[in-house]
């Protein structure tokens, strides 16, 4: 018997949840572009510090900062995440895993995906479908592998992957 889910309201981003953004992000002691016109990252992929200012290149960080960073990054994000899925229900996990998605694409994307709309109206089969439509990065398909080369994203598409098979595994 699957358990039942809970109001978004009455959730947070658990610790595993945390762990497993920045353990998917990754980190960089000074600011890099990770994929192709995207914007300069630090850390566990933060593009913002703490005080809301965006991250340059030359900026540097120490792991205890950058998981700071992540952290504000996190708390802000999470609070208008849930605020989006006002009256919506999940389960602890496939909040995690949607805070996830919202920490690489940001609350902007997720207040006009089609995951937060399958959500609101409980359909949870189709938000995790959605996930699959989100595979691209610097103008290219990360899904098909003449874009995963050296400079490719392939790791944009492998995570989407990861995500909906997670996602599937609470349906």
């Amino acid at each position: 018997m699957k358990k039942a889910r809970i109001a978004v309201a009455a959730l947070s981003l658990s610790a595993a949840g945390f762990i497993g953004i920045v353990q998917s992000e990754g980190y960089t002691d000074h600011a890099v572009i990770p994929t192709k016109n995207d914007r300069p990252t630090v850390g566990f992929g933060s593009t913002f510090h703490e005080d809301g200012s965006p991250v340059k290149m030359g900026d540097t960080t120490t792991p205890a900062r950058a998981l700071v960073k992540a952290q504000a990054h996190v708390s802000k994000e999470e609070a208008i995440f849930r605020k989006s899925l006002a009256g919506a229900s999940l389960h602890q996990e496939e909040f995690d895993l949607y805070m996830d998605w919202v920490y690489q694409y940001g609350t902007g994307r997720w207040s006009e995906s089609s995951m937060r709309r399958h959500l609101l109206a409980g359909d949870y089969v189709a938000a995790c479908d959605a996930l699959l439509a989100y595979k691209r990065a610097g103008g290219r398909d990360c899904s098909q592998p003449q874009n995963w080369g050296p400079k490719g994203c392939k790791g944009v598409w492998t995570r989407q992957l990861e995500r909906h098979a997670k996602c599937m595994a609470m349906q």
